[in-house]
């Protein structure tokens, strides 16, 4: 069993409206990575309502090591899951809603087009809503960067680093540290009026000298939001955790990402890449 610091002990007491949620995804057959991956603020966030949709199934095409989600054989992609989802959002009545997906590369478009069918049948439904796509590497091609950026028009385009290039490889056997800095400067450079935002995750043995350099590396490709979170081993099975990092080392990690020219940065031991993902918005870039 897992010793955690008291910093990462928390107690929730889930109310009616963390059963609700649970109800309505489970009833509209949807799915999302706050259960898939077993993310640790399920009950704070489904509370609030806040929740991050995980489109294209279940099941993904990649192994890294450190994701709780299924790696197998994906199922074929449902043509109604764009109108659930859309259903699923005018429900919970969000302003603001976050779409990510699983690694498809048996896919010729590797799911950018069902992103942008999403885009689309929510927006019908709620023309007023904003919307986040947090996306997988698409290989870097810059035509599927360009179908979701310049034809779904997220507010928010984000694509996980996920760590230092040193550990990349580790972690991402599939993917590739350049790779997704590449993604994110296609995405940056489309200029379609979104946001480019990524991900961080610390305690996996990274330096801080490490650190700050894909923090610069993340905003010479135009990334302008970053959220930086602790790595918890969600199982056994998974890479375990080098370091638990203090409360107050994250907040020297937010000084130093505003330093490296980020314009929002969320960090802190339980924030995820969608934590608290409307406060982006609010950014002045």
């Amino acid at each position: 069993m897992q010793r955690y610091p008291v910093w990462l002990k928390r107690s929730f007491s889930p109310d009616g409206v963390v059963r609700q949620v649970r109800d309505l995804v489970a009833d509209l057959q949807l799915t999302t990575v706050c259960e898939s991956a077993l993310c640790p603020n399920l009950s704070e966030c489904y509370s609030q309502r806040q929740l991050t949709f995980m489109i294209l199934g279940s099941r993904c095409t990649r192994r890294c090591g450190f994701c709780a989600i299924d790696t197998a054989r994906p199922f074929a992609v449902d043509p109604d899951e764009p109108q659930r989802i859309a259903q699923a959002i005018e429900r919970l009545n969000l302003r603001h809603a976050v779409l990510t997906s699983v690694a498809r590369d048996d896919l010729r478009d590797e799911g950018a087009g069902h992103f942008v069918a999403v885009l689309h049948a929510i927006r019908k439904r709620m023309p007023q809503i904003t919307l986040e796509v947090l996306v997988p590497d698409f290989h870097a091609k810059e035509a599927l960067i360009r179908q979701v950026v310049c034809e779904g028009y997220p507010e928010v385009f984000a694509h996980n680093v996920e760590t230092i290039k040193r550990l990349s490889r580790q972690l991402r056997p599939q993917a590739d540290y350049h790779r997704s800095l590449k993604t994110l400067t296609t995405a940056a450079s489309l200029g379609a009026n979104s946001k480019i935002k990524s991900s961080v995750m610390v305690g996996l043995g990274e330096t801080q000298q490490e650190l700050e350099e894909t923090f610069r590396d993340l905003s010479s490709c135009g990334v302008t939001h970053l959220t930086v979170g602790q790595y918890l081993r969600p199982t056994p099975s998974h890479l375990p955790v080098v370091e638990y990092l203090a409360p107050e080392q994250f907040v020297a990690y937010e000084q130093m990402a505003y330093a490296c020219g980020m314009r929002w940065v969320k960090a802190g031991p339980f924030v995820r890449s969608s934590y608290h993902a409307a406060e982006a918005l609010t950014a002045t870039v």
